[in-house]
């Protein structure tokens, strides 16, 4: 349960580095560092662990795809857009990622039937985001940003379905798994940084943590964490963190940035989890040891 909730708040609490770090770097910058931490950390870990990395050959192609899906894009998109939008407002709308994987992952994965109780849960969760959204003109920041952030959501979503269909079945430790994609995302965001705006960075202390915490605690530790719960308690325990994720944004970013919640926001947010659980049947019902060991999509 610890590491369950160090995980949320890890997680939660990256919406609040995010908007402290662009207070002096570009959302460019920002990704590069972060990646760099990360791979930094996760490749120490893994050769601590003597675990081997996937050899070079064509399935580098598919991890380098995987990373600008699930990595260098959505970082990107949640940087930007948490210029336009606030820390809880992102973490908020990235909670509706599982719902946007169950829609993409139902209609590209043969073995992913819609059912009623699916479509139900999505249709909750659709009318969940627009809530939050609130399109009208109650949300905070822009409808631009929260586009964005929603965008980073599907991109997350599609990185999820595309590793399931092309990479699961592959000889891969997941933890090798994880620091091949950090690794590839790095290299790809030092190549495209410089086409991106550049600033000359301003490294004040609240920066420097924030960063760090980015880089070598939510996208590198993170993951170790994230597959230890999948080893002591099941991959369907392990991914319910997706439900405290939002709720620790939105109170890291109340505590630390002093931001404002709408009741919009607030009952959108109850709405989207509601969704979650209804399309994910949590409702009432324990987890068979067959859905325990499902399959496992990457964050």
């Amino acid at each position: 349960m610890v590491l369950f909730l160090l995980l949320g708040l890890i997680w939660g609490g990256s919406h609040t580095f995010i908007t402290i770090s662009l207070t002096g770097l570009t959302p460019s910058q920002l990704v590069l560092a972060r990646l760099v931490l990360g791979a930094v950390v996760l490749l120490a870990i893994v050769r601590l662990r003597g675990i081997r990395l996937p050899a070079f050959g064509r399935v580098w192609g598919h991890i380098a795809m995987a990373a600008v899906l699930g990595l260098v894009a959505p970082f990107l998109l949640l940087a930007w857009g948490q210029q336009h939008t606030s820390a809880g407002m992102a973490g908020v709308l990235i909670g509706a990622m599982p719902l946007i994987t169950l829609a993409f992952a139902t209609t590209t994965l043969p073995g992913e039937r819609a059912t009623w109780r699916k479509t139900t849960g999505l249709l909750i969760g659709f009318a969940g985001v627009v809530l939050v959204v609130s399109p009208w003109g109650s949300a905070p920041g822009s409808l631009g940003g929260q586009l964005a952030v929603l965008g980073a959501a599907a991109c997350y979503a599609a990185q999820a379905v595309y590793v399931c269909k092309v990479l699961s079945g592959l000889d891969i430790v997941p933890l090798a798994l994880a620091a091949a994609q950090v690794l590839a995302a790095a290299a790809l965001q030092a190549a495209v940084t410089p086409v991106f705006e550049w600033r000359e960075p301003t490294f004040t202390w609240p920066v420097l943590v924030s960063i760090l915490l980015l880089g070598a605690v939510a996208t590198g530790a993170g993951y170790v964490l994230y597959f230890r719960l999948i080893r002591d308690f099941g991959a369907t325990t392990a991914s319910a963190v997706n439900y405290l994720v939002p709720v620790a944004a939105v109170v890291i970013g109340v505590i630390t940035l002093s931001e404002s919640i709408t009741w919009s926001m607030a009952a959108g947010a109850v709405i989207v989890l509601l969704g979650l659980a209804v399309a994910e049947n949590r409702l009432g019902a324990v987890p068979s040891e067959a859905r325990r060991a499902g399959k496992v999509t990457a964050r």
